[in-house]
């Protein structure tokens, strides 16, 4: 399936200059959403997490149907102050200041194999904080999986020496 044909571009969003790459044609079409999760499922099952990481919000749109298809279980990463238990959180750098990350203590045991999805790997900020707070954790991170991969931003350099997972590239 050309899952591209799926994708809507948007010229000038979220500012002028930005091309953003739209999945809300990709969500709305049952097919092209029902491969995705199938090959995300096919191209990670092999890496035998113990429980898939998706960053609000877009990486739940993939990671809880994702680890459902894989019989294992979904724990949300969070913007601050979401979460009501006691946190881990990361602090990281954005083009313009920072933003922060936070999991819940006791959302891992010690030791999980575990796999962070989302939707898209751009600059990688996101994932490679998501990825430290798996260590704060104590779990040990197999993988990665996006949907899209925009390789002119070089993401991909900031995440750890993992697999590295995406179905579109850009």
């Amino acid at each position: 399936m050309d899952l591209k044909s799926l994708i809507r571009d948007i010229p000038d969003f979220p500012q002028p200059e930005i091309l953003f790459r739209d999945i809300t044609t990709l969500l709305r079409n049952p097919e092209g959403l029902q491969y995705t999760i199938k090959s995300l499922a096919e191209k990670c099952r092999d890496f035998a997490p113990d429980y898939i990481v998706g960053m609000e919000s877009r990486g739940f749109i993939f990671g809880t149907p994702l680890a459902y298809e894989l019989g294992i279980g979904f724990i949300p990463v969070r913007k601050p102050g979401k979460l009501p238990a006691a946190v881990y959180a990361v602090e990281y750098e954005l083009e313009y200041g920072t933003d922060r990350l936070e999991i819940h203590q006791d959302a891992l045991p010690s030791g999980s194999r575990v796999l962070i999805v989302d939707d898209l790997i751009a600059t990688g900020g996101t994932a490679s904080a998501t990825a430290q707070l798996i260590e704060k954790a104590g779990c040990t991170l197999v993988g990665f999986a996006f949907v899209i991969e925009l390789q002119a931003l070089a993401g991909r350099k900031r995440l750890p020496d993992v697999p590295i997972v995406t179905l579109i590239e850009y």
